[in-house]
């Protein structure tokens, strides 16, 4: 856990297994609560990582949960998806900066409604509105074996992938209304 006053910027490193450069962005510390740890990433941010970047379209807040082998972001109305869970390493703190290592899946319920087919990251949707599914299986596998990872990361990963997919279905906590708060939080702490 760490210990940042709400507010507090933290800069989260993603890397890949060998220490691949992957996803960076600088988001907020919101707070914690019994899930974890609470990121604030506003509309405009930029995500970058060798060869891509963007900026965020719409706030979302990210749930770093102590041990567990994923990170939860829930996005606010406007994008084609409300859930995307990384399947990672826990999470660790150094300061003010969270690193984790992506595993490859990735859990994602889309939004019902979808926005318009132009603004989707598929040429032909893996699901329809508001299904759950586990994306990114086929680079799992071959990442398994290209960068050669250790048979209990590939047991963690895939007991946290399925246990987060049956939970977004479910709809349990933190996977029902819970980010409406932190999402709420994150509008008080940039706006004020």
């Amino acid at each position: 856990m760490s210990t940042h006053l709400p507010g507090t910027p933290v800069r989260c490193e993603m890397s890949k297994w060998g220490d691949r450069p992957h996803w960076q962005f600088t988001g907020i510390h919101l707070g914690s609560d019994e899930h974890g740890e609470w990121l604030g990433v506003p509309t405009g941010t930029r995500h970058h990582r060798p060869g891509h970047e963007f900026h965020s379209r719409v706030d979302t807040v990210t749930l770093v949960p102590p041990g567990g082998w994923y990170a939860a972001t829930f996005h606010a109305p406007g994008i084609w998806c409300d859930v995307y869970v990384d399947i990672t390493t826990p999470g660790v703190w150094h300061d003010d900066v969270l690193r984790m290592v992506d595993l490859d899946l990735d859990v994602v319920r889309l939004a019902d409604p979808l926005p318009p087919p132009e603004t989707l990251p598929w040429d032909s949707l893996p699901a329809g509105a508001g299904e759950t599914f586990v994306d990114d299986e086929d680079e799992f596998a071959e990442h398994q074996v290209a960068f050669a990872y250790p048979a209990d990361v590939i047991g963690a990963a895939r007991a946290s992938s399925d246990e987060v997919h049956a939970a977004v279905r479910a709809g349990v906590a933190p996977y029902d209304g819970t980010p409406r708060r932190w999402l709420a939080e994150l509008t008080r702490l940039t706006t004020s």
